[in-house]
């Protein structure tokens, strides 16, 4: 069936218009796509999801920002634009080739020789030209920018000009005179508008190699000729107000600027390596750091438990997990939640990731002696109601936020264990005394990041049958209290059982998700759960008396939402171990 007679048969078009649109296709020779669109008879999604129909053939709509360079530069440009032909990416070592024209014999003709002569595989999926036209202007953008910059560095370094770059003013818009300027502007804007959390920039001997992370994952995006390394290290060098002669040995740095009409934090920090200085950039965006509890998909048992903690007038609140798992994300929002004029909230940091109106924020400078034991000490000075350590590391800081927290004072820090129940002995191995911690330790947070499904087009399904079993075996074994979080979905038997997958589509930039969110548990200090830390019970029993009374371990966490369409499955089964 062709695509005409499908959209007849689904009234999208009349037998009359039909009929004098194939004769002007066999007198015109265009398409029905070409014609259809430019006299607007059918708008293009629902025109482009019926060929997708026709063709049995997935329909992808990519952003721009989410296809790296370096793929859309496997297919030539002439021949991209005239066979309207575009990389979308890489799928179990196979590439994906999007095409307007996926039945275009002359086209797959001309993908199968670009494959043979670069040696490569692909899977064809079905893109409108909307998709198209992006990339193909997202290319040329970015080849255009960086090509003349490029061209107008390696003038400036012929003659021996260098790198002559003076101390802007670091509030204000990236500033795109020199060439040098342009470079880095192009990196960061381009991470920044494509929601990029860090940047990457490595030497190596190909070149220097730039790479976005984006919800969780790093993402190759530019390389550039080695002859600019020198160039690009010290501009940000000098932004992040470093030392531009040291390179034997790491710094760090931070600088501000206007991307857009966003004003956006940029953390720096180097590290020599045989082939140069590598630079690691977090991208440090307010809007988008800045979470509620809904945000971070706490809710239930769990916020219920958080909410309770934080109301408290003294105590400890420690949040662990390892390094990205968004930790001191989840501080910030109880910090925001508990920010009001009547209280003195003071914060010690390593470093100030986003500030906080209404919050006295200090960071670390441990080449000066002000560490976090002794920032503590000087913050105990300062009449406070609430603290944030940023991060307990040692046994002076353990023994100082115990006693803090033992002195009517509210604190919240991290701590790096494996789970909430991992904070009992972790803060004994530091030397904590045993009959303090109950007397403290208001609550223990364990948490890990997985990715968002996107509301727009997550898919609902039937799991196989290994899954189903899987996780009918895992709800089976939740505590009644548990079982009562479940939703609609979880069914009654295992063959009612529904899970989600992601799809793709314009507002997810064809990922399938949408940001990041926690899975949790969150370990009260009951009666029961102190007398354990009396009689120096395991972290096992510890846990499991917990899940007793209550608690909703990270595993479960993840299952209920992955059920409840907010996560997949595997996002969960990856971050979590096997209970």
């Amino acid at each position: 069936m062709d695509i005409v007679t499908l959209l007849v048969q689904k009234d999208l078009l009349k037998k009359e218009e039909a009929e004098r649109l194939r004769k002007e296709i066999q007198t015109t020779g265009q398409k029905p796509e070409e014609i259809l669109l430019a006299r607007r008879k059918i708008e293009e999604d629902l025109l482009f999801g019926v060929k997708a129909e026709v063709l049995q053939m997935p329909l992808r709509s990519v952003e721009a920002t989410e296809v790296p360079l370096k793929i859309l530069d496997l297919i030539p440009e002439d021949s991209a634009k005239y066979y309207r032909m575009v990389p979308l990416g890489v799928k179990a070592g196979k590439f994906e080739i999007g095409m307007v024209y996926p039945e275009d014999a002359r086209a797959q003709e001309a993908l199968q020789f670009l494959a043979r002569r670069g040696k490569f595989s692909y899977e064809i999926s079905l893109i409108a030209p909307s998709t198209f036209e992006s990339l193909m202007k997202q290319s040329r953008t970015l080849k255009r920018e960086t090509t003349r910059a490029l061209h107008e560095l390696e003038q400036e370094i012929g003659k021996g000009e260098g790198v002559q770059e003076s101390k802007e003013a670091e509030l204000g818009p990236m500033k795109e005179e020199a060439p040098i300027t342009k470079m880095v502007a192009v990196i960061l804007r381009n991470a920044v508008e494509g929601g990029a959390s860090d940047i990457h920039i490595e030497p190596s001997r190909e070149g220097l190699r730039v790479r976005f992370r984006f919800l969780g994952d790093l993402h190759p995006s530019l390389i550039l000729p080695s002859n600019v390394s020198q160039a690009i290290v010290s501009r940000l060098k000098i932004l992040s107000n470093m030392k531009i002669d040291e390179t034997r040995k790491p710094q760090d740095g931070r600088f501000s600027a206007t991307i857009g009409d966003r004003a956006i934090d940029f953390r720096v920090a180097s590290l020599p390596t045989p082939q140069g200085e590598k630079m690691a950039i977090r991208v440090l965006d307010p809007s988008t750091g800045f979470k509620s509890f809904e945000d971070l998909g706490i809710e239930s048992t769990n916020l219920t438990r958080i909410k309770k903690a934080s109301a408290r007038p003294f105590g400890l609140i420690l949040v662990t997990g390892p390094t990205g798992s968004g930790k001191t994300t989840t501080l910030y929002a109880v910090l925001r939640q508990l920010n009001k004029d009547t209280v003195n909230i003071l914060s010690l940091e390593d470093p100030v990731e986003y500030f906080i109106d209404g919050v006295n924020q200090s960071q670390v400078r441990p080449e000066i002696g002000y560490d976090f034991a002794s920032g503590l000490r000087q913050l105990l000075r300062q009449d406070p109601d609430i603290i944030m350590v940023g991060e307990v590391r040692d046994n002076e800081t353990a023994s100082l936020v115990i006693h803090a927290a033992l002195t009517g004072h509210l604190v919240l820090s991290t701590l790096h264990t494996n789970s909430a129940a991992g904070v009992i002995p972790r803060l004994l191995d530091m030397g904590v005394d045993r009959f303090l911690i109950p007397a403290t330790l208001a609550l223990a947070i364990g948490q890990r990041l997985v990715r968002r499904l996107c509301n727009d087009c997550k898919k609902r399904e039937k799991p196989e049958k290994g899954i189903r079993e899987l996780l009918w075996r895992e709800m089976q074994a939740f505590p009644e209290a548990v079982k009562k979080l479940l939703p609609p979905t979880a069914g009654k038997s295992p063959e009612e059982l529904a899970i989600f997958q992601p799809v793709g589509c314009k507002k997810c930039g064809a990922s399938g998700y949408t940001g990041r969110i926690a899975i949790m548990e969150a370990l009260e200090i009951s009666d029961r759960i102190s007398e354990l830390v009396g009689e120096q019970a395991s972290e096992v029993k510890i846990a499991k008396v917990a899940q007793e009374e209550g608690m909703v371990t990270m595993r479960q966490d993840g299952i209920i939402k992955a059920l409840d369409g907010v996560t997949t499955l595997e996002e969960v089964l990856r971050v979590t171990a096997e209970s």
